[in-house]
């Protein structure tokens, strides 16, 4: 039942696997504490992924189910998928009866589609929030059965019934828009120079082998110190490419994991180079900068491409293929730098895609569920 100040009061909140489906968790759940301080939120994550950690550190409690996914190549691990869907199924089932929410919000990933699946089975209101222009498969048949899906993108009546779209965006983190910071205080967090343009290389929260091989390749080439550098390498490639980037040599190159200060990276670049994963695109369409997108091709559905195009359509943004990635993606920033008339209207194209209240409209509709 509805709580009687209006706001919801129990909500359990699923999935994760990546950045791109933790932060707009997060920001969901900050919304709902925001307008209910007693709000009760739990989060349904995968044993094993990043969301394990993540959440607690942002202070909520999460359980996790042994949901796995299937591997494109055959192996062992894929004959067990089958058993550990049925019993994530069944202890989704048991957590939500447990925990008794008004709503359950799924988010994307691994652990979502178990919970949601059995939210809906047991007649609770629920939300899908289908962050890409192109839904995967696991969401297109959850969408018979929840009550509301939250989009970023138009045209998804394509995938889901008409009635239960409402287009709101995605949840991106906060005082990333860029006036909170000046450029100048940005430069000096990551040390870097007022005088050289800066390029903001951003391969995810795990890293992106060809970004990194095609910015290892303009080290080699001694091109670098034309301009500096931001580079988000990723966690699984920093112990690595740190022996092969000496900060002493290339000392215009800040060569990082992982970017805690987004905001100030976003405020120090004058072009931005990343993947296109749904929460990078909507962040950087809040952003406003000049844009190079390098869609993923290691991604269900390829939705890292649809995602990317849909910026390139409205002209936008501009693609180049993972594959032509370390011989190609360097020119197009040079030539982008030195062409001011496509990067303002790059930067005025991807502003106007913005949806600053996102997250405020999602938690909106999910109240008005519990109304009806």
């Amino acid at each position: 039942m509805k709580s009687d100040n209006q706001h919801i009061s129990r909500v359990i909140i699923s999935g994760g696997g990546t950045g791109g489906h933790i932060f707009p968790a997060i920001a969901i759940a900050n919304e709902i504490k925001a307008r209910n301080p007693e709000a009760k939120i739990l989060f349904v994550g995968a044993i094993g992924k990043m969301e394990m950690t993540r959440v607690p550190d942002a202070g909520f409690d999460i359980v996790g189910l042994p949901i796995m996914g299937l591997q494109r190549k055959l192996t062992l691990s894929n004959l067990k998928l089958p058993f550990m869907l049925l019993i994530s199924l069944f202890r989704a089932r048991k957590v939500v009866k447990k925990f008794n929410p008004e709503v359950v919000i799924g988010v994307g990933g691994y652990a979502s589609g178990p919970t949601l699946k059995m939210a809906t089975w047991l007649g609770v209101p629920s939300v899908v929030q289908e962050q890409n222009s192109f839904p995967g498969k696991t969401n297109i048949l959850l969408s018979k059965k929840v009550n509301l899906i939250c989009t970023a993108y138009e045209g998804l009546e394509k995938f889901f019934p008409y009635e239960k779209i409402k287009l709101t965006g995605n949840p991106v983190r906060k005082n990333l828009s860029g006036g909170k910071i000046s450029k100048k205080e940005a430069l000096n967090v990551f040390e870097l120079s007022e005088n050289k343009k800066t390029i903001l290389i951003l391969g995810g929260s795990l890293g992106a082998k060809t970004l990194n091989d095609a910015m290892l390749a303009l080290t080699n080439e001694g091109e670098a110190a034309e301009n500096q550098y931001i580079w988000q390498c990723g966690k699984h490639y920093f112990d690595e490419l740190k022996t092969k980037v000496s900060e002493k040599e290339n000392s215009n190159i800040k060569l990082l994991a992982f970017i805690s200060r987004m905001d100030a990276a976003y405020s120090a670049a004058d072009i931005i180079v990343s993947r296109a994963g749904a929460l990078s695109v909507s962040e950087l369409c809040l952003v406003g900068k000049p844009v190079i997108l390098v869609p993923s091709p290691n991604v269900s559905e390829d939705h890292q491409t649809k995602n990317a195009m849909s910026l390139v359509s409205d002209d936008a943004a501009i693609l180049v293929r993972d594959v032509d990635c370390e011989d190609g993606l360097i020119k197009k920033v040079k030539t982008l730098l030195k062409d001011a008339e496509l990067s303002g209207r790059l930067s005025k194209n991807i502003l106007s895609l913005a949806r600053p209240n996102a997250t405020f409209d999602i938690v909106n509709e999910s109240e008005n569920i519990l109304l009806k």
